[in-house]
């Protein structure tokens, strides 16, 4: 299996929000790629610039970051001929690694505004090198940026940083440092393409937290009274858990709850309700052990949120 590092730049409306295209929001106008072997040596790159059609001027931010015009643009290969031009470089056998959690969703958006969305099957298992140098060097839930990454480590800057070939060529350099042991441990998925049917779920179980990405539901309300998105395991003996305190929401898409394990202690379960494009919803659930002061932190917020809504019940009375 090789890995395939790459970072895409893109190009958004320039005349505001109330202009974009709903459809398409980022049109990706670079892409830069690293092909790492199964022993993390670099074999080959991939760079190819590509003409917008869905926003013919370049926004101001865009041309600020990446320093291109529309005269270097219209240059470029199309989208189409461009992604199948990448895709066929990957090859057969290999992952997805990029830097952060943007990249892999935006390539998706942009294969599905083309109509070529089967071209990539989803759920998308992926390396999110942010991730994995958190999880190696620093705390699990730190998200540093590339450049940070590649001065802690000392690597060579050969290069300028928020060009596409450059910056895939960093995230390789970050990546080629990782244990093998941690990057298989910690794969990332991306849900643009959601489970539609049961048998889809996902289920997998990390070093320290679980992660269950549902089916979709026609509604937040049925999605939150499923049996299997509402229970909690160990995330160590697999046991079912007492729940200390039910599922409650700070907002519509977040939901806590906090449960018991005899033999490990206390466990926090969060869901993100997600809605999809076609107005249906899934659940993300992610449950881990916690120590009982964070129980307890939990329990003031839930009374805290009570506290609040009481209120607001009273003044409108």
């Amino acid at each position: 299996m090789d890995y395939i590092v790459f970072d895409l730049e893109w190009n958004q409306c320039p005349y505001g929000k109330e202009q974009e295209n709903e459809r398409l929001p980022f049109e990706i106008i670079e892409i830069g790629a690293i092909k790492l072997n199964e022993q993390k040596e670099r074999i080959d790159e991939f760079h190819q610039i590509i003409h917008p059609v869905v926003y013919r001027k370049i926004h101001f931010r865009t041309r600020e970051i990446i320093g291109v015009d529309m005269a270097e643009l219209d240059k470029g290969e199309y989208f189409q001929q461009a992604v199948c031009n990448f895709l066929r470089w990957c090859g057969d056998d290999y992952a997805f690694c990029t830097w952060g959690t943007l990249d892999v969703m935006e390539l998706q958006r942009n294969l599905k505004y083309y109509g070529l969305l089967a071209f990539i099957q989803g759920p998308v298992y992926y390396y999110d090198v942010q991730k994995l140098f958190a999880v190696q060097y620093e705390t699990r839930h730190e998200r540093r940026s590339l450049e940070y990454a590649v001065d802690y480590l000392g690597l060579e800057k050969a290069g300028e940083f928020h060009l596409a070939l450059e910056d895939a060529r960093y995230t390789a350099m970050v990546l080629q440092t990782i244990q093998d042991d941690c990057i298989h441990g910690n794969c990332s998925i991306d849900c643009y393409q959601n489970p539609k049917l049961k048998e889809d779920e996902i289920h997998i179980l990390y070093e320290d937290y679980e992660k269950y990405v549902s089916r979709e539901f026609n509604t937040k309300e049925e999605a939150m009274h499923d049996r299997e998105v509402t229970s909690m395991h160990c995330v160590l003996c697999r046991k079912n858990a007492k729940r200390k305190l039910k599922w409650f929401s700070n907002n519509a898409k977040l939901h806590f709850a906090v449960a018991y394990c005899p033999r490990h202690g206390y466990l926090k379960g969060k869901i993100r309700i997600k809605k999809t494009e076609d107005d249906k919803f899934f659940a993300i659930k992610t449950v881990k052990l916690i120590s009982e002061e964070e129980a307890l932190f939990i329990r003031d917020k839930q009374s805290a949120i009570r506290r609040k809504r009481q209120r607001k019940r009273h003044e409108k009375m």
